[in-house]
């Protein structure tokens, strides 16, 4: 390193005297590949801290690392009041440099690079012995951390009581933040400076649906988006979160220090560890440009790799569903009302009294089974299929499904028959109704069940507290129910759409079968009175950095009082739904409307029935947390160049301006631009649209206006391929 870089740095981390950086040897440093990125790692008094910039920015003042344990009655050698916080010396220090390109089952792009420098920091602590090695990773978009417990005589077992890792903030940013909750992140994203959180904090959180009475209020979720004075984003998350807690972080707001604060279990201790063991990556991400946010696989990344050997069954997928209209209010999960007229051996459903408005009968999904096939969609969801939902929250809860037993009025042998007719499959739906024991005993025979009818996905869902033990959503033991679901699903060869489970952290890679999460506030809350505008301008920046969402977009008769009782609107003009095809990637898209809402717009609904739901290459053109989000993605057809690009803004509106230059061939292209009126408003007039069909080519520069609330949407065919386009 020279003595410029040297200086730089001595200065930066407010080391000093030179002569403290050249005789340290605990102090290491260390370089991303381009260099943009700096890591530095050294011990104050026993104590492991680290530091880190950005092209000689601070992001991360001087933090510090360990973790606190309980006490263990079984631990020997009266150690186990002894914290892996201090007393700590290096012993060894191991660099390397790797660099891979990989391809994803499905994804944003078909290759991503993992290109980084790594420091693995072994420390001894001198009165136990005790080894814990710190593993840093540098790419040139952040940093990932985590910690890890070799196999050792003096550390076997031991419980986490807390694990203190800091992220010092270098100034009082920006934050897009949710409150800290151990069982739900369905809450509105606040805008304010990291001061603030403390005085926002009460207003912020919804207390119907929370746990957070029990946290702290300046508490927190990840993925943390912030923007500094001078123009840095920087993003706080975790990756690969596997048998450990969920991490929340707590602010020390006079310092502007953040702290892990992770979900704890019924008893309120936060991990059971044994070695050799290891924490999920903490990760930092950092820029001087948006759209870098959006574009980093830095989470992605730090996922160990794909461990299903045949991945072939795994495949993106759009689908409709019996769902919109029982969330709006015009038809029932259940079958009958009167759940005393079904005994609790749920034995005399035929002779129980029908309520009239169950919208899983036989006649109805074939309704959308049609609707699945006429518009090229791959599935139909059907939620209310199976006998156990008059009661599903009441006394029945701990053993209320049983995942194989359909409604009277659900013909499976009919429909399945049907779908299979008509080119389409059926999503099989398992609310567990956080009966954890109950759905793990029934798991396999649930499977088998699946693989028997032919059908290939299952979304999932854990609605209200954890039985038996009541542990959170978020803790140690429910992570692991998540993940033991998504191998056993692997095993028969199904994908998993995972809802109020636990936020995502990369795990995508390592399971590709696990095709969706839910884990934030998505588009039922526009029943329930509604989105902000800047909702899913805020998600790519949050909730998405983990792994692709359910969103379930698509819903065009956005005055939901024209077709039900329900008074809501969706907060977004019917070419903003358009555009979230393509702004909030996932390669599980519902065509979430009714099929009748999509024949009134048929001209617009075109560009559902089109757009893919996986890509050869994505291209972030504009980007600002919570103001606006415009993409360019390749479809991924081979013998014609196709794109899509999408926009979508907040309700300031936002007018973009799109050169043409990602294009990759100098021919013409067909275009097609579906784009808000001029009179357009997510509120007044949200169903104004224009539609307009042009010839363009590579470098021409398009200028589109987003009204409030709104956005765009558009594809871009290549005229005249020389050779016929087929999906890769």
């Amino acid at each position: 390193m020279n003595r410029i870089k040297l200086l730089t740095i001595t200065c930066l981390f407010s080391i000093t005297s030179m002569a403290q950086v050249m005789v340290d040897e605990s102090t290491k440093m260390l370089y991303s590949p381009d260099e943009s990125v700096f890591l530095w790692f050294s011990i104050d008094g026993g104590r492991p801290y680290y530091s880190v910039s950005y092209k000689q920015q601070p992001v991360v003042k001087k933090s510090y690392l360990g973790l606190e344990l309980a006490k263990d009655k079984h631990a020997s050698k009266g150690l186990e009041e002894t914290d892996l916080m201090g007393d700590f010396q290096l012993v060894d220090t191991k660099k390397s440099t790797f660099d891979e390109t990989w391809q994803p089952v499905w994804g944003e792009t078909r290759e991503i690079r993992n290109n980084y420098n790594e420091l693995a920091v072994t420390l001894k602590q001198r009165e136990t012995n005790r080894i814990m090695i710190l593993r840093f990773r540098v790419y040139d978009d952040g940093v990932g951390f985590r910690y890890e417990f070799p196999q050792q005589p003096d550390l076997n077992y031991f419980i986490i009581k807390e694990e203190h890792t800091q992220f010092a903030m270098a100034g009082d940013h920006t934050a897009w933040w949710i409150p800290g909750d151990y069982d739900t992140q369905e809450q509105e994203t606040q805008e304010s400076k990291l001061s603030e959180i403390r005085s926002r904090f009460h207003d912020a959180v919804n207390w119907s649906n929370s746990s957070v009475s029990v946290f702290s209020e300046t508490g927190v979720q990840t993925s943390l988006q912030m923007k500094s004075a001078d123009g840095l984003y920087i993003n706080i998350h975790e990756a690969a979160c596997v048998d450990y807690a969920t991490m929340h972080l707590n602010l020390d707001d006079k310092t502007m220090t953040f702290e892990s604060w992770l979900t704890p279990d019924a008893t309120g201790l936060k991990g059971f560890m044994q070695t050799p063991c290891q924490t999920p990556w903490r990760t930092v991400m950092v820029s001087d440009d948006a759209r870098d946010m959006l574009s980093s696989n830095l989470i992605l990344n730090l996922n160990e790799p794909c461990k299903i050997e045949d991945t072939s069954w795994i495949h993106p997928t759009k689908y409709c569903g019996v769902w919109w209209e029982m969330i709006v209010g015009k038809s029932t999960w259940s079958y009958t009302d009167d759940f005393l007229s079904v005994d609790l051996d749920r034995t005399n459903y035929q002779t129980a009294k029908p309520n009239g408005r169950h919208g899983a009968n036989t006649e109805n999904v074939k309704r959308y089974i049609d609707f699945a096939a006429k518009n090229g969609l791959d599935q139909v969801l059907v939620e209310g299929w199976n006998i156990g939902w008059e009661d599903w929250f009441g006394h029945w809860k701990e053993y209320v499904f049983d995942f194989v037993t359909p409604y009277p009025d659900f013909d499976l042998w009919e429909l399945n028959n049907y779908a299979k007719k008509k080119g389409v499959k059926l999503m099989m739906h398992h609310e567990t109704s956080s009966s954890v024991t109950n759905y793990e005993q029934h798991l396999e025979k649930a499977f088998n069940f699946m693989n028997r009818w032919g059908y290939d996905a299952v979304k999932t869902g854990y609605v209200g507290d954890i039985i038996p033990r009541g542990d959170h959503h978020y803790s140690q033991s429910m992570n692991k129910h998540y993940m033991h679901v998504v191998e056993e699903a692997a095993k028969h060869r199904i994908m998993v759409n995972a809802h109020e489970a636990t936020r995502p952290t990369g795990l995508c890679r390592t399971y590709p079968n696990l095709i969706g999460n839910e884990s934030a506030r998505g588009t039922e809350y526009e029943a329930f009175g509604g989105n902000r505008p800047d909702h899913t301008v805020i998600l790519p920046f949050t909730r998405l950095q983990g792994g692709p969402m359910d969103y379930t977009p698509g819903i065009l008769e956005t005055q939901l009082n024209t077709w039900s009782d329900n008074k809501n609107q969706v907060n977004t003009t019917l070419v903003g739904q358009l555009a979230l095809y393509v702004t909030m990637y996932s390669p599980l898209q519902m065509v979430a409307d009714l099929p009748e809402n999509y024949a009134k717009y048929a001209d617009a609904f075109q560009f559902i029935r089109d757009v893919p739901c996986n890509w050869e290459q994505s291209i972030y053109l504009e980007a600002e947390p919570a103001r606006y989000v415009t993409v360019a993605r390749k479809a991924p057809y081979e013998g014609v160049d196709c794109w899509y690009v999408g926009g979508k803004c907040n309700e300031d509106g936002h007018t973009s301006v799109i050169k043409l230059d990602f294009l990759e061939t100098d021919g013409y292209y067909n275009c097609t631009i579906y784009a808000d009126a001029k009179n357009a408003h997510y509120k007044k007039n949200p169903k104004a649209y224009t539609i307009q069909k042009k010839r363009v080519k590579k470098g021409d520069i398009l200028k589109i206006k987003q009204a409030p609330g709104g956005g765009f949407a558009m594809s871009l065919y290549e005229a005249n391929p020389s050779l016929k386009a087929v999906i890769r």
